[in-house]
C-alpha cells in the first residue's frame, strides 16, 4: 500500500486522508499510520505547493547552474554535492549525465545576488572545475502541471 500512497501523494499531496483512504480502499487510520512511517523513514520528505511565480508578490530571480566537478577519491561526486547543498540559496541539486556533472536551482533577490552566489561561493569550493549560469525567465510547467491556465488546444491539422 505504500508505493500506491506514494504514487497518490505525487500527483496530488493536498489530498484528504479521507479521499487518499478511499482511493486505495483502506482506512484513514491506516493511511496515518503509513503516512507517520513514510515520514519516519523519509521516503516523503516533505510537501510541496506547485505556485505559479506570476501569483507571488516576489522579485525573486531563479537560475540553473551547471557546475563540473572533480570526482574525490573515496566519495565520488556526493562530498562536493553535501557541500554545495547546504548553502541556504541552493533550493535544488541533482547529479546528471552529459556535458557536466551537477545541476543547482538557486535563488536569490537579484540577478546580483545569484552572480555574487557563483563567484564567491560555488566557484571557489575545492574541487568546482567550471560553473555555467542560466536564469529561468519563465516558467510554464512545473512537476508535470501547467502553470497557465488560459491555455487553448486545438487539433493538429491532418494534411495529405
Amino acid at each position: 500500500m505504500k508505493e500506491h500512497l506514494l504514487k497518490l501523494l505525487s500527483r496530488n499531496a493536498a489530498l484528504s486522508v479521507d479521499d487518499m483512504a478511499a482511493r486505495l480502499d483502506s482506512t484513514p487510520d491506516a493511511i496515518r499510520q503509513a503516512l507517520a512511517e513514510l515520514l519516519a523513514d523519509r521516503a516523503i520528505a516533505g510537501y510541496k505547493a506547485i505556485i505559479a511565480d506570476d501569483r507571488l508578490d516576489s522579485h525573486e530571480v531563479q537560475a540553473l547552474i551547471e557546475v563540473k566537478v572533480t570526482p574525490r577519491r573515496d566519495g565520488g561526486f556526493d562530498q562536493t554535492a553535501k557541500r554545495i547543498a547546504r548553502f541556504a540559496e541552493v533550493t535544488d541539486l541533482c547529479l546528471v549525465s552529459g556535458g557536466f556533472d551537477l545541476l543547482v536551482t538557486v535563488r536569490g533577490e537579484s540577478l546580483r545576488e545569484v552572480a555574487a552566489f557563483v563567484s564567491e561561493k560555488l566557484a571557489t569550493i575545492d574541487g568546482v572545475l567550471s560553473t555555467a549560469t542560466s536564469f529561468q525567465l519563465k516558467k510554464y510547467k512545473e512537476s508535470g502541471r501547467m502553470l497557465e491556465m488560459d491555455e487553448h488546444y486545438e487539433r493538429l491539422q491532418v494534411c495529405p
